[in-house]
């Protein structure tokens, strides 16, 4: 008999820690930081480091959900002549 944890058991917690960060997050609306103080306080009693990791784990090695990152919005440059044309208001 193997040593150690149970790999099936910790699959089965990292699974529904993902549930539980999806439904604190998106149908709660919830900041993620709010939420892993949730998850790492009254529900799994884990660090807040380890949440992270698994989360991002997670992230990785689901194909499926093809997450990417938010592509960065531009600021558009408003130059003086611009502005001078609010001043009259």
């Amino acid at each position: 008999m193997s040593r150690g944890r149970n790999k099936h058991l910790i699959e089965q917690r990292n699974a529904a820690l993902i549930r539980r960060y999806y439904y604190w997050t998106e149908l709660q609306r919830l900041r993620f930081d709010d939420a892993l103080k949730i998850l790492s306080e009254q529900e799994f009693f884990l660090s807040e480091e380890r949440i992270m990791a698994i989360i991002r784990q997670a992230c990785r090695e689901c194909r499926e959900l093809k997450v990417q990152p938010v592509p960065k919005v531009r600021r558009p440059r408003i130059t003086a002549a611009q502005l001078a044309l609010f001043a009259g208001e």
